[in-house]
């Protein structure tokens, strides 16, 4: 009895003992071993190689791992762990989860459902092709725009949606990310303003400050040659200068919601001469972000405003919308398993654990260094908590996010586009329309929680018929996911191989 006393005093004694040897242990030899570089080995490995001899960590360890059961047998009864060529190809077999964003068949039904025999007295046919510029009747001034920006040959969205905008068409327009969809609504708007009066008389909206402001660009580029007057009403800037700005006279108001709203709501932007109202990134603005925004605005729109939506993804809730507002628009439409482009190729890395990744990516920085590179997290404190990290390990990155001050951000976007940054880590804030021709790789860190957002992302490279490159971070939990977006989007991811530096 005596003894079993003395054992029930012992016990915890001995067990924080072997605790303390054990943690002493692991932080010597384990961590570098295991945890920090996974290329070593694994958990199972490490034993087989203690026992052998191989790695001196002590008996403790040893002994103490015995005790809690760290040391499992060689052949564990669990599940085994799928590869994601093995996952993809169960995929490929079957189907997303019913109600899923990835579910295949509820996709397609409900857009044959819009687009059935009931939906076609809701859109307007129209079949015509220019194979030129010359050929869509276009303004001299406004090709000689075209010319200048450096347009020598319409894309195919360009071939089909510039001229039924300009004949002051409702139009739903879709096609590939970086095909020229910007300059498609551009030159239908530049071409039937009237450069006499100076009034608003297009609005376009967009769900970035940096896409706004990117499309001012592209519009006063274009235009330069008709002596366009184009404004960017965005927040974080002063609201006094837009003022100043509207009341000295506009053709073009470029804006995002909120401001836009605002400007409209005091009467400093004046809508009774608004003959033209794009949305772009439309499935984005239609969503239930913005959607009660936009529908505010469309109120205090003219009632035979002519409507243009765009966007490179249009899913049928979004589709949906559009018949509310559109009268009888002209369609152009890319079926889901088209979407993707084919100049990018796309990859993925096979991190396993979250806590890997980081390790993944300074491992590719020289890679990444070569060209100007996107790298995409999921939220904005992942993105300030991945720069210092970066940055701490002496690589060069730049970060923009949407809590950062707007002229901070448009100090960041300029440095990027002229080439001074190379690294820029964002969230999906950058995801969708912006357009720097130098990026040639993309880097989701995180995969998109969005179907959508992964072509918007993977799209930032490639622009315009050039070659991309596109390289996913993928662990365990992730597989799934990777395998539902290459179903869904008809496309097949690869791993990444060695020499990645000449794909770039």
């Amino acid at each position: 009895m005596w003894m079993l006393s003395v054992a029930i005093v012992c016990l915890p004694v001995c067990f924080r003992v072997l605790f303390m040897l054990r943690k002493k242990t692991r932080q010597s030899c384990v961590p570098q071993y295991l945890f920090r570089e996974k290329k070593e080995g694994t958990r199972q490995q490490f034993v087989r190689d203690m026992i052998q001899g191989k790695v001196d960590c002590g008996e403790s360890y040893f002994l103490f791992a015995l005790i809690i059961g760290t040391i499992k047998e060689e052949n564990p009864k669990k599940p085994p762990h799928l590869s994601l060529q093995s996952i993809s190809k169960s995929v490929m077999a079957g189907a997303a989860a019913e109600g899923s964003q990835f579910d295949t068949r509820h996709f397609d039904s409900k857009m044959n459902e819009l687009l059935s025999t009931d939906g076609q007295d809701f859109f307007t046919s129209y079949d015509e092709v220019y194979d030129s510029f010359d050929a869509m009747g276009l303004q001299e001034n406004l090709l000689r725009g075209i010319y200048a920006y450096g347009f020598e040959k319409p894309s195919a969205i360009q071939q089909r949606g510039i001229v039924p905008f300009t004949k002051g068409l409702d139009v739903i327009q879709q096609a590939q990310s970086g095909t020229g969809k910007t300059a498609t609504f551009c030159s239908g708007i530049l071409q039937q303003l009237d450069y006499n009066t100076v009034e608003c008389q297009a609005l376009v909206l967009a769900p970035t400050r940096e896409l706004a402001q990117q499309i001012e660009k592209v519009m006063r580029a274009l235009g330069d040659y008709l002596g366009v007057k184009v404004h960017a009403c965005v927040g974080g800037t002063s609201v006094r200068e837009d003022q100043r700005i509207l009341s000295a006279g506009v053709h073009v108001v470029v804006g995002t919601p909120g401001r836009v709203f605002d400007m409209l709501r005091r009467q400093s932007l004046r809508a009774d001469y608004i003959k033209m109202f794009v949305l772009d990134e439309a499935d984005e603005m239609l969503s239930r972000g913005f959607k009660d925004q936009i529908y505010d605005i469309f109120q205090l729109l003219p009632s035979k405003v002519q409507v243009g939506v765009f966007s490179a993804t249009m899913p049928p809730e979004a589709l949906e919308i559009t018949r509310k507002f559109m009268n009888k628009p002209v369609r152009i439409l890319v079926k889901r398993d088209e979407l993707t482009l084919e100049g990018i190729k796309q990859f993925y890395v096979n991190v396993e654990k979250e806590e890997w990744k980081l390790e993944t990516l300074c491992d590719l920085y020289e890679t990444l260094a070569i060209t100007q590179s996107v790298i995409f997290v999921n939220t904005r404190r992942k993105v300030d908590w991945l720069t210092d990290k970066m940055r701490s390990r002496d690589h060069t990155v730049s970060a923009t996010h949407g809590d950062m001050d707007q002229n901070t951000r448009d100090i960041i976007m300029r440095e990027f586009r002229s080439g001074s940054s190379r690294v820029l880590i964002t969230t999906d804030l950058l995801a969708r329309g912006i357009d720097v021709q130098q990026v040639s790789l993309v880097i989701n860190y995180d995969l998109p929680t969005q179907p959508e957002n992964y072509l918007h992302r993977i799209g930032r490279s490639g622009r315009f018929g050039r070659k991309g490159v596109a390289i996913n971070f993928v662990t365990v939990d992730d597989e799934r996911m990777l395998a539902d977006i290459q179903k869904f989007y008809n496309v097949v991811v690869e791993e990444l191989p060695s020499n990645v530096a000449d794909l770039i």
